[in-house]
């Protein structure tokens, strides 16, 4: 088996892109998939995130591609011929990236299309001509149904993280995007880790493909180191502190479940002092563009995403990788640790377990069959809060300041309280101290305004109707009176 790029005969305009690159020795996904590829094959390629995918499709299209090079300016002579389809915006810019970095050596073009941005500029890129178009599939959908991307050509498709494509519901838009694309291709599917419903996909639109597995389905890199701390509500932010301080961590991503948690969390570092960055999916595209970038350039330590970035996001040199939250799905844990420890480098992932997280936890160690071993963690005294331990129960803190508050009732409130505590009845101490008038009419005893023996107005007999009132008619009803009147 191949093993280092310069055994591949790639062209040389590739192979100046690689050596400028630094890349030497392939990994085991290049070295499996490359060759296949250059062969015109479809395969169906799983391996561990960090392995190198990228290059293992983009380099062996390139070079089929180059068949196709000119230096005309015509863009009818640069239609699409090879479609590279994602499931995020940071994926797709982060892939259109790489694959423009292996072809600048050729006339090859490619350019990057998603959603979130504005669409015009996109047209008009596209309307230059674009060998390579890489895309997520619902602003492709979107300039398909404008007639800016015409995809009659297509020769290459790559369907890359398909499974978190599954996930996330591209299924109608990727079959909706199929359907445009000419029947005669070579198609290309490549995944971190493989389903039911991934290998139902492959056998729907792959034919004949051929199968690479470098690694155990569903694995996590040998070269990360997986601990696991037992903390829980806002413990976890001081354990995080207490962790970074030990690991003498300098740059590392810190994953949240949710996006409300992800921004509170993000604001309470950075008010500890870190330089700390939120991404999640109700950021614009520009934000996170922008803390993604700042992150690479080493302009924040803390980046605090959702699973936005949790695939394919290629950052070197990331030692330690923080679990806040453990993943309601556990594939999704594969994807998080994936962002350290990548191209071969050693890397530190650290989960922060509490006592509801035992399902989730479960469900981890029986997709990458391991035994978690969930240790103890001594967390610093946060600021302006006593020790758990020293903290005084509520009675005890309610006797012990009932003299300070006693201190700031004013002189009148003493006087009231001298003379309710001389009070011979007990029971008047703890009266109100009210002044009040008294009536002559309400203090005299009640008094009946008629003898008992008198039969009250409204049961007395009914008196007879004068003569020529209708029967119909009812008499007014009678009722008691409070007050007699004497008019």
């Amino acid at each position: 088996m191949t093993e280092s790029f310069s055994e591949l005969s790639l062209a040389p305009s590739l192979a100046k892109a690689v050596a400028k690159m630094g890349y030497e020795t392939m990994t085991p996904i290049q070295a499996q998939a490359i060759p296949v590829v250059l062969q015109g094959r479809d395969v169906m390629g799983a391996a561990q995130t960090g392995t190198g995918k990228t290059a293992a499709f983009s380099l062996p299209l390139l070079q089929r591609l180059l068949r196709h090079e000119n230096a005309s300016a015509s863009p009818a002579r640069h239609p699409v011929r090879a479609l590279v389809l994602l499931p995020t915006r940071e994926l797709a810019s982060q892939v259109a990236d790489q694959i423009t970095q292996y072809a600048e050596f050729t006339n090859l073009r490619c350019t990057v299309v998603f959603g979130g941005m504005d669409i015009k500029p996109q047209i008009a890129e596209l309307r230059k001509g674009v060998e390579v178009l890489v895309a997520t599939p619902g602003r492709l959908l979107d300039h398909i149904e404008g007639k800016s991307a015409v995809l009659n050509q297509v020769e290459y498709v790559v369907l890359d993280e398909a499974d978190r494509m599954l996930d996330i519901g591209f299924l109608p838009d990727l079959q909706r995007i199929l359907s445009h694309l000419p029947k005669k291709r070579t198609t290309l599917l490549f995944s971190a880790t493989f389903s039911t419903d991934i290998k139902r996909l492959a056998n729907s639109y792959l034919q004949d493909p051929v199968t690479i597995e470098v690694a155990r389905s569903n694995a996590t890199a040998a070269t990360v180191e997986q601990r696991f701390y037992s903390a829980s509500g806002e413990d976890k932010r001081l354990a995080l502190l207490a962790l970074i301080k030990q690991h003498d961590v300098k740059q590392a991503f810190v994953f949240v479940n949710s996006k409300l948690g992800c921004a509170r969390l993000a604001r309470n570092l950075e008010r500890d002092g870190l330089r700390t960055a939120a991404m999640h999916g109700d950021k614009s595209q520009d934000e996170r563009l922008k803390a993604l970038a700042a992150f690479k350039a080493g302009e924040v330590d803390l980046l605090v995403c959702t699973d936005v970035a949790a695939r394919g996001l290629d950052i070197k040199d990331v030692p330690v990788v923080f679990n806040i939250d453990l993943p309601y799905n556990a594939e999704d844990y594969v994807h998080r640790i994936g962002r350290t420890g990548r191209a071969g480098a050693s890397g530190l992932a650290i989960s922060l377990v509490s006592s509801s997280d035992g399902r989730f936890l479960g469900d981890i160690e029986k997709l990458i069959k391991i035994k978690a071993e969930v240790e103890a963690i001594e967390m610093p005294v946060a600021s302006g809060r006593a020790p758990r331990d020293d903290r005084r129960p509520r009675e005890d803190r309610g006797q012990q300041d009932r003299p300070r508050r006693e201190e700031r009732i004013d002189k009148r409130d003493d006087d009231r309280m001298a003379n309710r505590a001389e009070s011979r009845d007990p029971k008047a101490r703890y009266q109100p101290v009210r002044q009040t008038k008294s009536d002559p009419l309400f203090d005299k005893p009640y008094e009946p305004s008629l003898p008992p023996e008198t039969t009250p107005a409204w049961e007395a007999a009914p008196s007879a109707k004068p003569r020529g009132i209708s029967a119909s008619i009812k008499s007014r009803r009678k009722v008691a009176a409070l007050f007699k009147s004497t008019v």
